[in-house]
């Protein structure tokens, strides 16, 4: 319910002029709607779009993976409420299918006819590490993943480890990334918690990066993230690059958001958040 320029700027934390670039690109990707008709142009109001408002399973989903994985006060505190039942719930990712909870394990993938190559430009300048977000809003509920996967890099590297690369040379074969900046991307993920680093061989000690229980658990995001990406990003109509395969029942995968309580599939404007009894 935050749209104005300053309550935003006041929410976040976030200095004005990088506020103001982060409007005028979500403008131009159709994710936010500037509305000038009640303060003037001074004083304008940004809407979400349909595009926008399609994230909703996206942010669900890590609500979860921060309620599980870190100890947050603020989040902890905040309630859901489904109107359609009446009831306080989590969200849950289920097969729409088979109605069976949504995990890695049961899951296998395909080539889409929209499958293509990377052909961005390799990644050459050095960094020598990430830079941690400072996320001073209260507001901010799922700062721990935004730390994750605000990196474009590591977001990737998670999404290829979930089709089962392990090793630094698969990893790179398939990115158009420095070999220092890849090092520098699994360390933090192990760092994190995110991989195990395991050694597979002794002279030289080489390792492969496994997913631990806590990277597993990011999976229902990215299906939401990639689920949202087939509906809305893909302006020549070639179809999906990816088909999910959901072995327990051997449909093609759709996941579902769900109420815990009723089952119902979860939309934005039928859930309420609260804190403490406070509406936000």
């Amino acid at each position: 319910g935050i749209n104005s320029f300053n309550d935003m700027m006041e929410a976040m934390g976030v200095s004005r002029g990088v506020l103001s670039n982060r409007l005028k690109w979500l403008q131009e990707v159709d994710c936010l709607r500037r509305d000038t008709s009640g303060g003037g142009e001074r004083r304008p109001i940004y809407h979400l779009t349909s595009k926008s408002i399609d994230l909703y399973d996206g942010a669900l989903m890590a609500i979860n993976w921060e309620r599980r994985w870190f100890s947050n006060p603020e989040l902890d505190a905040v309630q859901l409420r489904h109107h359609v039942c009446g009831q306080d719930f989590m969200p849950e990712m289920r097969c729409g299918k088979c109605s069976a909870n949504v995990r890695l394990q049961d899951v296998e993938y395909q080539p889409g006819p929209g499958v293509a190559r990377d052909v961005r430009e390799k990644k050459v300048r050095r960094r020598s590490s990430i830079s941690i977000m400072d996320i001073p809003s209260r507001r901010a509920l799922y700062r721990n993943l935004i730390n994750l996967v605000g990196d474009r890099w590591t977001a990737n590297v998670i999404a290829l480890a979930f089709h089962g690369l392990q090793r630094f040379e698969q990893f790179h074969r398939e990115l158009p990334v420095a070999t220092n900046i890849l090092s520098d991307r699994l360390r933090f993920l192990v760092e994190e918690g995110v991989f195990e680093q395991v050694a597979y061989q002794q002279r030289p000690v080489r390792y492969e990066y496994q997913l631990t229980a806590k990277g597993e658990d990011l999976f229902p995001w990215f299906l939401a993230l990639l689920q949202w990406g087939d509906r809305w990003c893909d302006p020549e109509g070639r179809g999906r690059p990816m088909l999910v395969n959901h072995r327990r029942c051997g449909a093609l995968l759709e996941g579902q958001v769900v109420c815990s309580a009723c089952g119902g599939k979860l939309l934005a404007h039928e859930v309420s958040f609260s804190r403490n009894g406070e509406a936000l």
